[in-house]
């Protein structure tokens, strides 16, 4: 069937003119106010995440516990100082380090004398967290395992208590 040419004006002005009907719904006569804020929100905030806090974690790697060993070392030395070996050793022990994987140094010197400081270690998964206790401060350390097995060179104090 062929259409007329008249047809195809009046199949075209009927399409422009629902064409631009459609494209008028879409422009706005005048402009539309702004919101104005109220002072809340319109949305629900998402939840602050909560820190993390600080705890022994058996079988996780040193830098695992570090943050735990070094809260609980910091305390004891804001409390007590450099103070001695066994009390440091017995300090980690209450808050769950297990005694047979630790060193520490000598609290004196082979003449008697106090030593300058106050090295205690813990073996974790093949690491060493090394915490040293002077009069003045407290830091710590993560270091790799000696080959003998142990995290500290030299004399060490038996922990045999």
């Amino acid at each position: 069937m062929r259409v007329r040419p008249a047809h195809r004006s009046s199949a075209a002005i009927a399409l422009a003119l629902a064409a631009s009907l459609a494209l008028s719904a879409c422009v706005a006569t005048s402009p539309e106010p702004a919101a104005t804020p109220t002072g809340e929100a319109s949305s629900t905030p998402a939840p602050e995440a909560t820190p993390t806090e600080p705890m022994l974690r058996p079988g996780e790697a040193a830098a695992a516990n570090r943050q735990f060993f070094d809260q609980l070392n910091t305390e004891y030395h804001e409390a007590n100082g450099r103070a001695d070996g066994r009390s440091i050793v017995d300090n980690l022990v209450a808050n769950g380090f297990t005694k047979q994987d630790m060193e520490v140094t000598p609290d004196n010197t082979a003449i008697g004398l106090a030593t300058d400081s106050i090295v205690v270690s813990v073996r974790i998964t093949g690491e060493c967290l090394l915490g040293q206790f002077t009069p003045e401060s407290y830091v710590s350390s993560i270091e790799p395992l000696l080959g003998t097995g142990g995290c500290l060179v030299g004399k060490t104090r038996a922990i045999d208590w």
